[in-house]
């Protein structure tokens, strides 16, 4: 019986984490969607390491966050009410606007261009 006890405890803990760490989520998803005007995001999942949580601004501004699970990232984006995608394509990733520093950091990366300093 002791273990019972001790394993609901625990789960109790880990369910209490889980939730707060969605919320701080939500929270810097929230501040993301106020400073571009809005936003909408897609899940990723990333192996062990977690999952992606893309968002893209309505002024076509982008960036991510990690989530440590799919349940957690997906609790932190229905706690900030933005919209979902199911991938990355079309109008969604339409959306994007990338500047000289992207297209330089992907020439360099991809093509051994120049460092990261556009």
């Amino acid at each position: 019986m002791a273990e019972t006890a001790e394993t609901q405890v625990e789960s109790g803990k880990q369910a209490a984490r889980a939730e707060r760490r969605a919320t701080r989520l939500a929270k810097q998803i929230g501040a993301f969607s106020k400073a571009h005007g809005g936003a909408e995001g897609q899940l990723a999942y990333i192996g062990q390491t977690g999952t992606r949580i893309v968002l893209v601004g309505e002024d076509g501004g982008w960036g991510d966050l990690v989530a440590p699970s799919y349940a957690i990232a997906e609790s932190a984006t229905r706690k900030a009410g933005i919209t979902m995608h199911e991938s990355f394509d079309g109008e969604f990733a339409a959306k994007v606007h990338t500047g000289p520093y992207e297209w330089a950091r992907m020439a360099g990366i991809q093509l051994g261009g120049p460092s990261n300093k556009a």
